[in-house]
């Protein structure tokens, strides 16, 4: 039995470890190939994600418009844009909008000219 507690004992006597339990280097390279595979599954991941997001805002935000969206900018381009009498009992008449937005313009500059030109 003294046989068999020296020959223990020198297996681990100057190294503080026993070698034959742990494999220092093979669990270091384990430890860091499993890191190197997380984080390559990590960037993977957040690439895909990145991806499907862009595509659901494509799809949902950036796609080709409908045809009755289309149609409605349609009249609506031509309400802006065209003469027509709204109410002829009232003398209420549609103009283009630029028409009117320069009429006004041009009525605020007269105004302004007659209140500076009085003072």
């Amino acid at each position: 039995m003294a046989d068999d507690h020296t020959h223990k004992t020198a297996d681990h006597a100057g190294d503080g470890y026993e070698r034959r339990d742990v494999a220092v280097g093979k669990l270091l390279l384990i430890t860091a190939a499993a890191t190197v595979f997380v984080a390559v599954v990590v960037i993977a991941l957040f690439q895909y994600f990145t991806v499907e997001t862009e595509q659901q805002v494509y799809d949902t935000v950036l796609a080709p418009e409908s045809a009755v969206l289309r149609d409605l900018r349609v009249r609506e381009d031509e309400v802006l844009n065209s003469y027509a009498v709204v109410d002829s009992t009232k003398g209420t008449y549609r103009i283009p909008v630029e028409q009117a937005m320069k009429l006004i313009a041009d009525e605020a500059f007269q105004n302004r000219a007659r209140e500076e030109s009085g003072q």
